[in-house]
């Protein structure tokens, strides 16, 4: 336990910095999750919308320096890829079945 009235004033903000950035990094796992939840059922036109909103809450996680910005723009893209992928495969299917 810390002896120092700052150490102890310290203390209580690091908890309170932690559970802000916990509350917000579950944030964007959630919006990940959901995400790529839409994609596994191939409901291409909510994942889009699903996309936007990841793309938000990364770019609020970056700004308020819970990730990093270079980490928030590679899990974007990764996303953008994944989505693309899909809906190219999803494409080319539908055209050899017709």
């Amino acid at each position: 336990m810390a002896n120092l009235k700052t150490s102890i004033k310290d203390l209580r903000t690091s908890k309170r910095r932690a559970e802000f950035n916990k509350r917000i990094k579950n944030r964007t796992k959630k919006a990940v999750k959901n995400f790529e939840e839409l994609l596994k059922n191939e409901e291409f036109d909510k994942a889009g919308g699903a996309l936007k909103q990841a793309y938000k809450v990364l770019d609020k996680a970056a700004q308020k320096k819970v990730i990093k910005a270079n980490t928030a723009s590679r899990k974007k893209s990764r996303l953008a890829t994944k989505l693309n992928k899909l809906a190219q495969d999803n494409v080319k299917s539908s055209k050899k079945g017709a």
